[in-house]
């Protein structure tokens, strides 16, 4: 049996305020929204700060359910139909020596063939500056809308790099054959939105 009460200590002690590993569906992805929103909102943030790590947990955990690579299968009511659902795990809480930056971590799983793409726009996203992403964002729009089969290649990753006040931190971790764990770290400090 778990000691809860010191799990419970260590989640406290590193100021963690939404934590979930396991299946993501796009109902339960609402509900950990609206504990995020009513987390942010007791801990009075500004609008724009608490709007900031709002969208990055958001983006996140949707860049988590749109492409993990790890699936399982659940019966869905009303007809007991079979569906693959993506698996992942996020964390948001404050960094425990500065209470007024957010951090949201994502960890999933991605296709091997999937990481130079990652690793690439992920780099690039980090070298560019607020002025440069707005316009980054931009063309991809454009583009988006002039080639519809790229739907919404990247546009995530871009939102969440505009609105993160530090650079984007990743890791891939070897899983099995052909995928790895995959790793995002966003920090969001009030002041530097």
């Amino acid at each position: 049996m778990l000691d809860l009460r010191e799990y419970a200590g260590v989640v406290e002690k590193l100021n963690i305020k939404v934590i979930y590993s396991g299946p993501m569906w796009e109902d339960g992805i609402k509900g950990l929204a609206e504990m995020v929103k009513t987390h942010l909102s007791h801990d009075q943030l500004p609008g724009s700060a608490s709007k900031a790590v709002f969208s990055v947990f958001v983006e996140q955990v949707t860049n988590m359910l749109m492409h993990s690579a790890e699936k399982e299968q659940y019966s869905q009511p009303p007809d007991n139909e079979l569906v693959d659902v993506s698996i992942g795990t996020v964390i948001m809480g404050n960094k425990t020596d500065k209470r007024a930056t957010f951090f949201v971590q994502t960890k999933n799983a991605v296709k091997e063939e999937g990481i130079a793409f990652l690793r690439e726009r992920i780099d690039h996203l980090n070298s560019l500056n607020k002025q440069e992403l707005r316009q980054f964002h931009r063309e991809m729009i454009r583009n988006d809308n002039i080639n519809a089969e790229s739907r919404g290649a990247g546009l995530g990753l871009i939102e969440i790099a505009r609105r993160a006040t530090a650079p984007i931190g990743y890791s891939f971790e070897p899983m099995s054959e052909g995928m790895s764990f995959f790793t995002m770290y966003v920090e969001i400090t009030q002041e530097g939105v």
